[in-house]
């Protein structure tokens, strides 16, 4: 295996008497240390300060001044500079792309994937840089012109989760940047490493280009991190990625002083298989979508609605599929599953193994705590599927880990009324080849979730389409499309190139 301290070494991160040394990265704090443990082994990778509320002051402080000069530089020319950081992100695409697989434990693939998907969100960012249109309307008044357009909004409060440490920031952060927005990021305490790999690229950048480094701040630390930025009014937008209880709290507290959130919260994501599907390509959609990332993705498929008279088939296919996982060290390209994320995630593992037999489900690939040689960090579990009904308690909530239900329906109505009976709308997804039940799903009468496919599973999203979801998971998007303007302001201006005063409405108003 690569040597990950030379890994860090390369992304500028030195450990330094136990902790870390990052030159003169701008990132807070001075309080207690995190400590950064590998799922993949159980080593300690780093400590890391989190920050005290004098570092959260000062970073704000810091942020506040530097808008003042970056909103002022035109967007293509912050465009150019996203690009550059693009370019930053190729150079050391392995090397970010093995820390993220490292520290958060998901597959060496998915974590260049992640670290791709980073490079992608800057090319349409710099794209977008010459594109954030207003519209002009017709005036009803004669000699007025009358048009809209859009502003920075101010500093951008990004709150991210372990499960993609670093790609859906960038998502947030090269949006916000195009658009005239500085950003303090708060990641998962979980993996701090990465996050601070990325802030060094990206100052470099900014710095070679004798930008304010605040326009990039990075504030590590745990949930009181993250009530500083939900209650602060000086955080113009707070988007915050994570589980639904998360999400509620920091929606609620953004509310009460009427500040702007943008949430991507929980997902129990199903995926219908009818009669006409294309099993070849059903179950390999299937069982990524279930064990990718062990299961730890919001898109991940949670639930498998099969139609009666394939059941069989389908079930007899995804035990064969299954038999054949290989479930150990992510960075070695043979195996298709690595960790949980913690000892915590076990646990909630078998916890919801346990409601499930309890509820009445039973297990066709039975779940398992894995242990003895590679498996030393006690973070890795076998991926189980169980016949279960819906309308259990279990089923209706989501479980970051590699279990996935399997729902037996008769008809296609009946299968979508399933697949819409959750409190969670992130991703669905039908497999058919039937063009009347795949536009019936699409419909207005379909899928209730923010994202709807057709012969494709419900993970791995492109970056060119708005991510996110409706009901519990929070009804932000992010990314593609025209998700932009969520981390802009829009107005109105009408002027009047007329030598009289005409009123809207036809309303007369005469004085002298």
């Amino acid at each position: 295996m690569t040597d990950i301290k030379e890994i860090l070494d390369r992304l500028g991160i030195k450990p330094v008497n136990n902790g870390i040394s990052t030159g003169q990265i701008n990132w807070a704090g001075k309080g207690a240390v995190i400590e950064s443990f590998s799922p993949v082994d159980g080593q300690k990778i780093a400590e890391v300060a989190a920050a005290e509320r004098s570092d959260y002051e000062q970073i704000i402080e810091k942020s506040t001044a530097a808008f003042k000069v970056w909103k002022l530089i035109p967007a293509p020319k912050r465009g150019e500079i996203v690009r550059q950081m693009g370019d930053e992100l190729r150079k050391f695409k392995s090397e970010l792309g093995t820390l993220v697989s490292y520290e958060m434990g998901k597959s060496l693939q998915e974590g260049l994937g992640e670290v791709q998907e980073m490079i992608d969100i800057c090319d349409f960012a710099v794209g977008l840089s010459r594109q954030l249109y207003g519209l002009s309307m017709h005036s009803e008044r004669p000699q007025h012109r009358m048009y809209e357009q859009w502003h920075p909004i101010g500093v951008v409060g990004i709150i991210s989760a372990f499960n993609f440490p670093v790609a859906v920031w960038s998502w947030n952060a090269m949006l916000a940047w195009v658009c005239g927005d500085v950003c303090v990021w708060k990641p998962s305490e979980k993996t701090p490493l990465t996050a601070l790999a990325c802030q060094h690229i990206i100052e470099t950048v900014l710095k070679n280009n004798e930008v304010p480094e605040g326009v990039s701040c990075i504030l590590t630390g745990g949930r009181e991190c993250g009530e500083w930025l939900a209650n602060d009014p000086k955080i113009a937008l707070v988007s915050a990625t994570g589980s639904t209880p998360m999400g509620r709290s920091v929606g609620e507290a953004v509310a009460r002083r009427l500040g702007r959130s943008l949430l991507e919260l929980g997902g129990n994501n199903a995926i219908i298989v009818t009669p006409s599907a294309d099993l070849n390509v059903a179950v390999p959609g299937i069982v990524f979508g279930a064990v990718g990332t062990a299961g730890q993705r919001c898109t991940s498929t949670r639930r498998i609605i099969v139609q009666e008279d394939i059941y069989e088939e389908v079930k007899k296919r995804l035990v064969k599929a299954y038999a054949q996982l290989c479930i150990g060290n992510p960075l070695e390209t043979h195996n298709h599953v690595g960790p949980l994320i913690d000892k915590s995630a076990v646990k909630q593992y078998q916890e919801t193994v346990r409601k499930v037999k309890e509820a009445g489900g039973t297990f066709i690939v039975m779940p398992e705590i894995l242990s003895g040689e590679g498996y030393e960090s006690g973070c890795y579990v076998a991926p189980c599927v169980a016949e279960v009904a819906n309308s259990y308690a279990i089923v209706q909530h989501e479980t970051f880990a590699p279990i996935l239900y399997l729902i037996k329906y008769r008809d296609l109505d009946e299968a979508i009324e399933i697949q819409n009976d959750v409190p969670q709308g992130l991703s669905s997804a039908i497999f058919t080849l039937n063009m009347r039940e795949s536009e019936q799903f699409l419909s207005q009468s379909g899928s209730d979730c923010g994202i709807a496919n057709v012969n494709i599973g419900t993970s791995g999203a492109e970056i060119g389409g708005a991510f996110g979801g409706e009901k519990e998971t929070g009804g932000g998007r992010e990314s593609g499309s025209d998700a932009w303007k969520a981390y802009m302001r829009r107005q109105t201006n009408t002027i009047n190139y007329g030598t009289a005063l005409p009123l809207a409405q036809g309303i007369k108003f005469e004085i002298g």
